[in-house]
């Protein structure tokens, strides 16, 4: 049996220019930064993560050295403890899944049950554009074989952002799904905007109703669960959110709330791929769907296919793509290859062990601001 030897964990930052304007956050980004994980057996392996920056998890790395790295649930219990009195740890639970896959040599998504070997992306819009470049880039998606795509809410009057979706679904029609993310469930530091109230999210629904939109997503506060029920209630098109709850019994509450349509939660922001299995499989289990939030990059991207894959499946999963603010380069600056569907839109599973990605390190130590290591 094989123990963790240590941790190391490095921060990184790579500057973006032209920034990149998320229209979700109200101050343009001009830098990307990226915390990568790595733990180490006594065997010479190592499993990678990322996410959060694992602010205070210095204070509690000791717990998990000179344990057995396939005692999955023993470490996932501490690393939900360190949650609460810490930031969010959950690179570590990835890391710990991609170094299990390697000590039992196959890919993590079998680990999981192997439900499926592909899933099919969707696109993840980031950027407020104008009605003609927004019509622009949906022209593309479809081009490129992909079946859907996202777009994003929030400019100065609500009839600019439906003048979007107007535009697009005259312009491609039934040729490609759309969602709308409203960005409503959480806000950055600094904004201070109310979310919605259940009224204006209700005509901004029916709107949308109207023009087929596949789902609406975070149109209310991710914990208003009476104003996310009524919403469900009286209109017909899907509502998702769910990408910033965190603990187990708000994803119930969720659940046994009919709050959701489409769960959202990240495995690099909420429970990892230990805690999310579970909820996706509690979420296909009432008919929902469950496919997650993957804004960050490619290990958190590939964590989350990994994790979906394994477990229940999707009928879209989220690839962030909006060039050339955000590009896969871009996103993926850590990783050898960046993540890329197929031709129609298809990311076909790694059969490799663990999850099946490779650090670039040239590029991590052009971008290194901070490592510790804890042994």
């Amino acid at each position: 049996m094989s123990r963790i030897t240590h941790i190391e964990i490095t921060h990184h930052q790579l500057v973006l220019d032209p920034p990149f304007p998320a229209s979700w956050d109200t101050r343009p980004r001009t830098h990307f930064p990226a915390t990568v994980l790595r733990v180490h057996d006594d065997e010479g392996r190592t499993g990678i993560g990322s996410g959060d920056a694992m602010y205070g998890f210095s204070d509690y790395a000791h717990l998990f050295i000179g344990t057995d790295p396939l005692d999955l649930e023993r470490h996932h219990a501490v690393l939900m403890n360190i949650e609460f009195h810490a930031g969010r740890p959950w690179p570590m639970d990835v890391a710990l899944w991609d170094l299990a896959g390697k000590v039992r040599n196959e890919p993590v998504w079998r680990m999981l049950g192997g439900h499926t070997d592909r899933l099919r992306a969707y696109v993840s819009s980031g950027v407020h554009r104008p009605v003609e470049d927004m019509v622009r880039v949906a022209q593309q998606v479809v081009q490129a074989g992909f079946p859907a795509l996202k777009v994003r809410f929030g400019r100065p009057r609500f009839e600019d952002d439906l003048a979007v979706v107007q535009a697009i679904h005259e312009a491609v029609g039934d040729r490609l799904e759309l969602m709308v993310d409203c960005n409503q469930g959480w806000r950055m530091p600094w904004d201070t905007a109310q979310p919605w109230t259940l009224g204006h999210a209700l005509v901004v629904a029916r709107q949308l109703e109207q023009l087929g939109v596949y789902w609406m997503e975070e149109p209310l506060h991710r914990g208003d669960y009476e104003g996310l029920r009524a919403l469900r209630k009286q209109v017909g098109i899907r509502v998702a959110g769910g990408e910033m709850t965190r603990e187990p019994y708000e994803f119930r509450e969720l659940l046994e709330r009919d709050c959701l349509d489409v769960f959202q939660p990240d495995a690099v922001c909420s429970g990892g791929i230990t805690g999310l299995a579970k909820v996706a499989r509690a979420v296909a289990a009432q008919g929902r769907i469950f496919t997650p939030h993957t804004w960050g990059n490619g290990i958190g991207l590939m964590a989350n296919l990994q994790l979906t894959a394994g477990t229940v499946g999707a009928p879209f999963i989220e690839w962030p793509l909006d060039a050339p603010e955000w590009s896969a380069e871009r996103r993926d600056y850590m990783l050898t290859h960046p993540l890329r569907p197929d031709g129609q839109g298809w990311f076909h599973l790694p059969q490799t062990p663990g999850l099946g990605i490779e650090l670039d390190e040239a590029a991590l130590a052009r971008t290194l601001s901070s490592a510790a290591t804890f042994h």
